[in-house]
């Protein structure tokens, strides 16, 4: 990855490492590399509810205006709909202002090119090297700026496809994050039969995900409890994840999610390869509920553009990541907050069981994690120890496909995490303790000193 762009576009603190400069820069050439073949480049930009949000988009739409590009600003709206507008639209790309999950301090820029799906890192790369070597573009007169009229209406219709029924009867509470879903969100699910409870639907610049929305769910889980509702939803601040709470009010995550909609699609012969794309932060209770429907997993690095990237590479229809970032192929390019709330609210409208039943037909295996302290120079080198990957065997063929081991080097520090899942929690503590201890012995000079162990 580059200087700039990171796994989800440019992101950093509004005026510090987000400045106007750098989105004027970023617009002038984002336009000038994705409307390379367009006389005028066409471009929209949709935002979430933070203070910093028109600032930037006037600074990104003045650099998209002065190369001679055309900009449709569509204001507020979730993420996915961006990348519905700019393929309803026919445009050259669509940009988000928004730092998704993040405090209100943050901002991000991040682009979609003209069929919505994120910009492959060669396309940032080429956008980050004309900013960074401050590279001439060719400035053109005759760009404009226009507000586009009604523009959920094409991110509405298109995702109401996706589902045939209504919701008449379920009761549903609904947290916004005083993000991007506020405004839209409450009255599409209405307008489908369901009663819609909603909190987190006054943004007022700061308040986006602060204490609510998917990284907080403690409101919606009090809220579902005491209005005895059916289900609760939780949006993040961009409303590209969607996680859920059940009628008693336990979490149902992302795992939880994938487990419903892939074993749905699955009975209705519309799953792909009867397969689901993970990553390998997925429970492997995930694993053992897919394999009881008659499905598999296929498991990437943490992040949804690898999700992403995989799913094209083997045409699968479904994936996503336990923090709720779920992507349907057959109805948009990117994770939808709005189309997996409609997916799950179909499913349980439809199966009759009560939305804890349905969140328990996948059991949450226990995590436990422990850091071994390694050097930064020698935190690959567990890849090259024969002993080490023999070690790893023989505690993976101990669980007998009840378990697993994960082991992931920190990019930040002087550790490499130890992660094991299975059913017995003291087992789990008692093995992954072993396994950290003998691999620091095998790449530390200085002997074993094992971090504390975390449940996950």
């Amino acid at each position: 990855m580059g200087k700039l762009f990171g796994t989800d576009g440019v992101r950093g603190v509004y005026e510090k490492e987000l400045t106007l400069e750098m989105a004027y820069g970023l617009g002038q050439a984002g336009a000038s590399v994705l409307g390379r073949n367009a006389h005028r480049p066409k471009i929209v930009i949709g935002m979430d509810t933070r203070a910093s949000g028109k600032a930037l988009e006037q600074a990104l739409a003045k650099g998209i205006v002065s190369v001679g590009g055309q900009v449709f600003l569509v204001g507020v709206l979730p993420t996915p709909a961006i990348a519905v507008i700019a393929r309803a639209l026919k445009a050259d790309a669509g940009v988000v202002i928004s730092a998704s999950h993040n405090p209100y301090e943050f901002n991000g820029i991040k682009f979609f090119n003209g069929q919505g799906f994120k910009l492959p890192d060669a396309v940032e790369n080429e956008i980050e090297t004309i900013i960074l070597e401050k590279q001439e573009v060719v400035l053109k007169d005759g760009g404009s700026i226009s507000q586009l009229e009604k523009p959920e209406a094409f991110y509405l219709d298109h995702i109401k496809q996706a589902v045939k029924g209504d919701f008449s009867g379920l009761k549903v509470v609904m947290d916004c994050a005083h993000g991007a879903a506020y405004a839209i969100a409450p009255e599409f699910f209405r307008s489908l039969g369901a009663e819609v409870v909603v909190i987190g639907d006054k943004p007022d610049g700061k308040n986006i995900n602060a204490g609510c929305g998917s990284t907080h769910l403690q409101p919606l889980q009090h809220r579902v409890v005491a209005e005895k509702a059916d289900i609760g939803i939780a949006f993040d601040g961009d409303a590209d994840r969607c996680l859920a709470v059940d009628c008693a009010g336990n979490i149902i995550d992302g795992d939880k999610i994938m487990n419903l909609i892939g074993s749905r699609m699955k009975a209705c012969n519309t799953l792909k390869k009867n397969t689901v794309v993970v990553t390998v932060m997925s429970n492997i209770g995930l694993d053992i509920a897919l394999q009881e429907a008659g499905c598999q997993t296929i498991k990437t690095d943490v992040g949804d553009r690898y999700v992403l990237e995989a799913m094209i590479a083997g045409d699968y229809n479904l994936g996503g990541e336990q923090s709720g970032h779920l992507i349907l192929l057959d109805h948009n390019t990117t994770g939808d907050g709005m189309l997996t709330a409609l997916m799950l609210l179909e499913l349980l409208k439809l199966d009759g069981r009560d939305s804890k039943s349905l969140g328990d037909l996948m059991t949450v295996y226990p995590q436990i994690l422990v850091n071994a302290k390694v050097e930064n120079g020698r935190k690959q080198d567990y890849l090259k120890d024969d002993q080490i990957q023999k070690k790893i065997q023989e505690v993976e063929a101990h669980f007998q496909g009840q378990g697993r081991v994960l082991i992931r080097p920190s990019g930040t520090e002087p550790l490499v995490r130890v992660m094991i899942e299975g059913k017995d929690q003291n087992e789990l503590t008692s093995i992954a303790k072993e396994l950290a201890l003998f691999i620091e012995d095998r790449l530390s000079s200085s002997g074993p000193s094992v971090s504390q162990v975390v449940l996950v």
